[in-house]
């Protein structure tokens, strides 16, 4: 050591009589030599001061205020300390190492590490090395050549290479514009009394040194020497315990002593927490002016939201956890109402989660990705809308949002969902990680759950907790009996030696002030009492359970609580074990250590499984894309609007020829039994007109028109689903049959016929309707033969029925050896006695009188077989509907020469076609009616059905589970397989690249 005081001397005397020989007009100043020693040895200024404090004195140079803060806003970089060599005899003492220690607080950072120890100092120290400024720029002021001094040392080139003052006032930067940034910092280094916290020393050493010790960095060293002192008296007063005559006043002086340390340990503490507390506003500023590039900031910003998009893409490949994801969560487990919650919102520094007293608030695992950021807001990873949590109408929101969706997670019938819910949360000085705050542990099932909802939370737990490398944070309630603790033996089940472990007992301010014995507290910290191991314990408060307490005051609550705790102060817990600000570095730290320990060798894992599924696809569809689930479903989509817009090309012809034959097929059953027969039954021509009318205006008023709009639509659903479902030969790609299917179901359920149309189509109706004159033969024929083949196609289903009633003919019998039943025979013996009377009376009428009936009766029992009236009654009215539709067949034919006479309205020929008149009307209405309805359909319905296809598709592109059960087999799956694993890989290796930049920078 005493060695390189005496080369750090030698460079020292050297630059000063370089400049004292060669540059008489130069004053040799401590600015022009610090600037060379922080350029050249930032890092090892500790080093430097412990040499130079031994072997140099140099009379004291003044310094200011504005010429130390100058340097604050240069650019970071750590720069190598470049061997020094012996080249002169120490004989002076010089101070310029204790001033630049002083400034950089290196000092405060190890007095830090040894009074608090923990993560707090830690993390502080890593966190003010990366500000310290970065002097490369500058380094012509002093030249490297002065490092590789030796014995024989070249002072004219040493004196040209130093610039003038001049030359220097002109390369100096503008340190103004330059310091606008760490501003901030300069508060750092000044008293409250305004001086300068760092001021020189004189030439007679250390004598005054109490009079530089001001300022926060006095303030602590003061505190250490007391810790020092203090302990040295407790052991010195401890160690004469022995003494009998004594041992009252040693332990009363050892409990003051006691007391005393741990005031200052606490008083350490909360300077600590107001220097993170300025830090903390200085990197919002920092990053909110990232732009200048000082701090790079954005690459740890990304990572972690790099790391949870893997972790998103995961959960959507395999919610169950079958695959081999074993990449680092944070995991929050605990028992119902162990403060779960609560100690998640202190982490995150926000009530972002829904509360409720007592009852099961978390129904579904909650991912929450922790990073830093300029601004305090959240937002979910599906919407782009911010919550700013520093408004409460924001944060209400946000609760409200997340209830909301852990409802609609939750499937009927159930309580608990193991769909994840992804949140992320920004905010300045929130350390980077991600957590998943998962229901909590219930030991039994009250009124209002699922019976199995006690199973579903254990096998979610177990879900998560089995990753070999997730990190399970216990939370355990302080306030009740360890004995009633049920998640302590499920995580000892998952993590028996306890590796990925921490443990944290909640609510300490109510165990001190309720347990009876403050030593159980002491056991479950040091692992003693739970039969679970941890890789650490911590105790915390978060709040006294107002669920309107903010953050700031639970803070607060819990540092006061600490400070006068009973269980700090007899030494039961050690200060690195409390507050949820230690609780957070820890979990961070062994968060990043376990990705940095397990990333690449799960990407290896992926790569290896993206190798498999590439292969089994090219084995079994060498000819196809990979089309995943959703590129299948655009295909569809684009397919099946497609033939919505061919409906529009189907031509005029077309929809009025099956518009006119559905709806004649629809109403020729009312027309024929309502209308037709009971008219034609009479003699009369006045009478059948009259009939006809009035029936047709009753049939029109009520019943036509929505008939009509029924048959449009059923024929507007035929041909929708014909150009649907039709193959199209070898394109046709029947991956798509169930979502055609259910696109076209869905869109018909949804599509409703313009309720004006019927109003404005019943009275088309009626007016084709009331026309009775045919204008020429060619109507005269085609009404004819309208009459015709309808009356025919009703013969025929009449003639089917009494087959069906007598049974086979004698011809069937010898042909195809069939036979009769009993009823059968009856009925056709009933049969052969009715066409007797009929045979009688040509013209008897529709009616069968009751003597008739008689008469029948008696005839068929004098030749022994009994029949009842009814059977009579029901095979006579087919019998005689037989007989008249014959005769309207032959009447009909003899028409076909009627023309004539009805063009010139001979009433009194015997010849009467009003049964063609009436056909001929109903011909043309339905004409008409076609007409009209397929207007309708291709100028307004086949457009809204369109519509309707296009928000049906749309609905279902959003709907995740109807794309799943509608688009399933082996090839979506491997397709769908292939894309999330190359997804994944790709997503881990840009992750695993930027994790080695932030390393390597």
């Amino acid at each position: 050591m005493w060695r390189a005081g005496a080369g750090a001397a030698a460079a020292v005397c050297n630059v000063c009589r370089s400049i004292a020989t060669n540059r008489p007009g130069v004053k040799v100043t401590l600015p022009r030599l610090k600037m060379h020693f922080i350029s050249r040895s930032f890092y090892h200024h500790h080093y430097l001061n412990r040499s130079l404090n031994r072997s140099l004195q140099f009379p004291l140079l003044k310094i200011s205020v504005q010429q130390f803060s100058s340097l604050s806003h240069l650019p970071l970089r750590k720069t190598a300390l470049l061997p020094v060599k012996y080249g002169c005899q120490p004989h002076r003492n010089f101070i310029i190492a204790r001033l630049a220690s002083r400034l950089l607080k290196l000092r405060y950072l190890i007095l830090g590490s040894a009074v608090g120890g923990g993560y707090t100092a830690k993390k502080t120290y890593d966190q003010w090395k990366e500000m310290l400024p970065d002097l490369s720029d500058y380094k012509w002021i002093v030249p490297d050549f002065i490092w590789e001094l030796d014995e024989h040392i070249d002072f004219e080139k040493f004196r040209q290479a130093l610039p003038d003052t001049e030359d220097l006032a002109k390369l100096l930067p503008d340190f103004d514009r330059i310091g606008e940034s760490f501003s901030l910092l300069k508060g750092f280094f000044i008293d409250p009394a305004g001086e300068t916290a760092f001021k020189a020393t004189d030439s007679q050493g250390f004598e005054n040194d109490k009079k530089y010790k001001k300022g926060l960095l006095g303030e602590l060293i003061l505190l250490q020497q007391q810790e020092e002192e203090a302990r040295r008296a407790a052991d010195q007063y401890s160690s004469g315990t022995s003494q009998q005559k004594r041992k009252a006043t040693d332990k009363e002086k050892a409990d003051q002593l006691q007391e005393e340390l741990v005031q200052t340990q606490m008083k350490y503490q909360r300077i600590l927490e107001r220097l993170e507390k300025e830090n903390k506003e200085l990197r919002k500023l920092v990053l909110q002016k990232d732009d200048k590039g000082i701090f790079q900031r954005k690459l740890k910003k990304s990572l972690i939201d790099l790391y949870s998009e893997v972790l998103d893409i995961l959960s959507d490949y395999d919610a169950s956890y079958n695959t081999q994801d074993h990449l680092p969560r944070v995991v929050v487990v605990g028992d119902q109402s162990a403060g779960k919650t609560s100690v998640l919102e202190m982490i995150a520094q926000a009530r972002i989660f829904p509360r409720g007293s007592g009852e099961m608030m978390t129904r579904a695992p909650v991912k929450v990705t922790l990073s830093e950021g300029s601004h305090h807001v959240a937002l979910f990873k599906d919407s782009s809308r911010e919550f700013d949590l520093t408004k409460e109408a924001d944060l209400a929101a946000l609760r409200h949002e997340i209830e909301i969706r852990m409802r609609k997670s939750v499937k009927e019938g159930h309580t608990v969902s193991a769909e994840t819910i992804s949140l992320s949360v920004k905010g300045p000085g929130i350390q980077r990680m991600v957590l998943v705050d998962l229901p909590g542990v219930i030991s039994t099932v009250t009124s209002g759950m699922a019976v199995d909802t006690k199973e579903t939370i254990f096998n979610i737990s177990r879900a998560y907790m089995q990753n070999p490398n997730a990190i399970i944070l216990c939370i355990q309630d302080g306030s009740v009996d360890a004995e009633r603790s049920i998640v302590t033996d499920l995580v000892s089940q998952m993590d028996p030696h306890g590796k990925r472990t921490i443990f944290v007992l909640t609510k300490v301010d109510l165990a001190e002030k309720n347990v009876a014995s403050p030593s159980r507290i002491q056991q479950i910290i040091e692992g003693k009492l739970f039969p679970m191991k941890a890789l650490g314990y911590f105790a915390v408060v978060t709040g006294k359970g107002n669920v309107s307490e903010s953050i700031d005051a639970i803070k607060d609550y819990e540092e006061d609580f600490f400070q006068g705790s009973k269980l700090l102060k007899t030494g039961m817990l050690k200060a690195h074990q409390v507050t949820t600000k230690n609780l957070s570095l820890a979990v961070s730290d062994c968060f990043w250590k376990m990705v940095r320990e397990s990333v690449e060798q799960q990407a290896d894992a992926f790569k290896a499984t993206r190798f498999n599924l590439e292969t089994e696809w090219k084995n079994n569809f060498p000819r196809l894309r990979e089309l995943d689930r959703n590129e299948l479903f655009e295909k569809a989509k684009n397919e099946i609007l497609d033939e919505v817009i061919s409906l529009s090309q189907v031509t005029s012809k077309h929809w009025e020829e099956i518009l006119q034959k559905m709806l004649w097929d629809s109403v020729s059953t009312h027309v024929i039994e309502n209308i037709y027969l009971p008219a034609a039954q009479t003699s009369n021509s006045g009478t059948f007109n009259t009939t006809v009318d009035i029936r047709l205006k009753q049939w029109t008023d009520k019943q036509l028109p929505h008939k009509a709009v029924e048959v449009a639509w059923d024929t507007l659903q035929e041909e929708f689903s014909r150009f649907m479902t039709e193959p199209k030969g070898k394109e046709h790609d029947d991956i798509f049959d169930r979502l055609k299917e259910a696109v076209k179901e869905e869109s018909i359920k949804r599509h409703k016929w313009n309720e004006q149309s019927e109003d404005s189509l019943r009275v088309i109706q009626h007016n084709a309707l009331e026309d009775r004159s045919i204008s020429d033969k060619q109507q005269w024929d085609a009404a004819i033969q309208f009459m015709e083949e309808t009356l025919q196609s009703r013969l025929n289903d009449t003639e089917s029925v009494i087959h069906s009633m007598v049974g086979p003919s004698w011809r069937e019998r010898w042909l195809y050896w069939l036979s009769r039943t009993l009823e059968q025979n009856t009925r056709n013996e009933t049969k052969n006695e009715l066409e007797k009377t009929i045979r009688v009376n040509e013209d008897h009428p529709a009616y069968l009188a009751n003597d008739e009936v008689t008469t029948v009766r008696k005839n068929l029992e004098a030749r022994g077989i009994e029949v009842d009236p009814v059977l009579i009654k029901d095979t006579w009215h087919q019998v005689y509907r037989k007989h008249f539709l014959k005769l309207a067949l032959s009447h009909c034919n003899l028409c076909r020469r009627g023309f004539y006479y009805y063009q010139r309205h001979f009433v009194d020929s015997e010849l009467e076609c009003n049964d063609v008149v009436l056909f001929w009307r109903i011909q043309r209405m339905l004409g008409i009616t076609a007409n009209t309805l397929r207007q309708q359909l291709i100028n307004s319905e086949v457009r809204r059905l369109e519509k309707n296809v296009k928000e049906v598709l749309e609905d279902f592109a959003e709907d995740n589970d109807k794309k799943v059960h509608l688009l399933t087999g082996k090839r979506v799956q491997l397709a769908e397989d292939l894309k999330k694993v190359r997804e994944i890989q790709e997503k881990l290796e840009a992750f695993i690249e930027a994790l080695h930049q932030e390393k390597d920078s």
